[in-house]
């Protein structure tokens, strides 16, 4: 799944294959120095702006070295964000509690992952977002969560609701980090969190080939005490990854992106909070278990 989160990667708000290259032109002046994104190439670098597109014509936003963008109809907002997250996350709850109260059994649950996780990968290479695959998506990622949720409950009690709990607090900490800028999204920051969570990904696919053919847990990547200290990388790598998508939706109402790109952003969102409750869900586990 695609939001390590180069799910925004193949769309309209990055340039080149990379996270927010929008380039603020030549209105910007000395202020678009301070600019990682931007370049000496007028508007050319930014997918929305055309001669007739009032975005282009504005004036630099001083704080952040930003051309303004005046409201237009059929672009997006922080409120088309909202909304189109809330439905997403609201199908994925709904599935989850539908497959804790059927107790549907641990077979299903690993199948509806895997149709999740295909879903997942045709919405991250198409050319535009498809409302009616994020969705679906949404709805057998929740089934999968829903099973493996209520078999963390057996060896933890409570686990699940602890990792929901802990999964807000990462989310509302890293939302207010942003905002502050204690957290600064720069082309630096975009490669190492890319780079680190290819290379954890790869890990853990080892360990898990590993435990396939070899029984256990493989490596042991995945229990134990050095389980808690790769449960603790995967949540501050999901966490930057949250903060990318937060640049990303920035970037993307700032330069006036289509309203559809907030499913796109709903698409990464959910995927970055599906994998941070997933590892705090583990690290609860193994604490209780140990």
């Amino acid at each position: 799944m695609r939001s390590s989160n180069p799910v925004f990667s193949r769309r309209g708000f990055s340039r080149g294959g990379g996270y927010a290259g929008f380039d603020p032109g030549p209105q910007a002046g000395t202020a678009a120095q301070g600019n990682p994104y931007a370049t000496n190439h007028g508007y050319a670098g930014n997918p929305y702006a055309q001669p007739t597109n009032p975005y282009a014509q504005g004036g630099p936003d001083l704080q952040q070295g930003y051309p303004q963008a005046p409201a237009q109809t059929g672009r997006m907002t922080i409120d088309d964000v909202v909304s189109r997250t809330g439905i997403t996350l609201g199908l994925l709850v709904i599935a989850a509690g539908a497959a804790w109260a059927l107790q549907l059994p641990v077979g299903v649950g690993f199948g509806a992952g895997l149709v999740a996780m295909v879903l997942g990968l045709i919405q991250a290479f198409k050319a535009r977002p498809t409302p009616a695959l994020i969705l679906a998506y949404a709805v057998f990622e929740g089934l999968f969560l829903g099973v493996i949720s209520q078999a963390y409950n057996t060896i933890a009690r409570g686990a699940p609701m602890q990792a929901v709990l802990g999964t807000i607090v990462v989310f509302v900490g890293v939302l207010v980090a942003y905002r502050t800028r204690l957290i600064r999204v720069d082309q630096r920051f975009m490669r190492f969190v890319v780079a680190a969570g290819i290379g954890f990904v790869l890990l853990m696919a080892v360990n898990l080939m590993f435990a396939a053919f070899g029984g256990g847990d493989g490596l042991g990547f995945r229990s134990g005490g050095l389980g808690i200290v790769f449960g603790i990388i995967g949540v501050v790598l999901g966490a930057a990854y949250l903060a990318l998508d937060f640049k990303q939706i920035e970037d993307g109402v700032r330069y006036g992106a289509p309203r559809e790109e907030s499913w796109l952003a709903a698409f990464g969102l959910t995927m970055s909070l599906v994998w941070i409750y997933t590892e705090i869900l583990r690290i609860i586990a193994i604490l209780n278990n140990d």
